[in-house]
């Protein structure tokens, strides 16, 4: 049998520790704050929200919510933001995608100022990260490398091919496995045999939201698995990108859905708000 990397444990440890850390920010008179922004009333982006601020309160993160309608002018869109860049009492600013196609959520990223993109999507983070240098690091890639970390996984070396090239998770985790001395493969959509890839691969990382895509025929023996995927299927269960059942039984080690990579992009989440915090201060 695999081993099962339990995500939810791991975020539990963290948050503990980064509440310690807020605590003694608290006592140096800084209030760690959160301003989260939501465009329209995406269902799945209303949970992640709740979630987010349910995070907050456990660690001790000011949150601050701002909804805006689906049908919200660009302009206030960017007025808002650069308002919430001006407010010294918020340290992160998080746009909650996705938005309404009418808006640009690049330009959107672009207004959040840097030192406090704490989702890691200023074209000056993303940068920095290709450069190797100290960022904010996206959430979900950010949680994948401290499982990596965690669980003493070296990527020095490692074959990882990674199906996604999401500017959210696939691209950012490229440049994160790079960073590693892992060598990258990124598949997507338009790839030609993609069985090929990952079949020789040491460690597959899959992030295109499709139900038990991966099977066990696809991995080698003893790789490592992680899945980013969040799917419902026919019986309305929650599940992976990953047929999980089948390919424990070749993996090495394994992320389940739910429990697995879901909690640690929050947990990044609130270690970006507290690096924040500690940088503007």
């Amino acid at each position: 049998m695999p081993v099962i990397i339990d995500g939810k444990k791991l975020a539990k440890e963290i948050r503990e520790k980064l509440k310690i850390e807020c605590d003694e920010l608290k006592e140096r008179q800084i209030k760690p704050k959160l301003a989260v922004i939501m465009v329209g009333n995406d269902k799945a982006s209303q949970i992640y929200v709740r979630n987010k601020s349910k995070a907050c309160d456990e660690i001790g993160i000011a949150f601050e919510e701002h909804l805006l309608s689906e049908y919200i002018k660009q302009e206030k869109l960017i007025n808002l933001i650069e308002k919430l860049n001006k407010d010294d009492s918020i340290h992160g600013i998080l746009l909650q995608s996705p938005i309404p196609r009418n808006l640009d959520i690049n330009e959107a990223f672009k207004t959040i100022a840097a030192e406090k993109d704490v989702d890691g999507f200023n074209p000056i983070n993303v940068g920095k990260l290709c450069l190797n240098q100290n960022t904010f690091m996206p959430c979900t890639p950010y949680g994948i490398m401290k499982m990596f970390e965690a669980f003493d996984i070296d990527l020095t070396g490692k074959d990882v091919t990674i199906i996604g090239r999401s500017n959210i998770v696939g691209k950012p985790l490229v440049q994160c496995c790079l960073n590693k001395n892992a060598t990258v493969t990124v598949c997507h959509s338009k790839t030609k045999d993609l069985k090929e890839h990952t079949k020789n691969a040491d460690v597959v990382i899959v992030a295109i939201g499709k139900s038990k895509f991966i099977t066990a025929d696809m991995i080698k023996q003893d790789s490592i698995i992680i899945d980013v995927g969040m799917n419902r299927d026919e019986n309305g269960k929650l599940t992976g990108d990953v047929d999980f059942e089948n390919v424990a039984k070749k993996a090495s080690y394994i992320t389940p859905v739910p429990g697995g990579v879901g909690p640690m992009t929050i947990a990044m989440l609130m270690n970006n708000v507290i690096k924040a915090a500690k940088n503007l201060n």
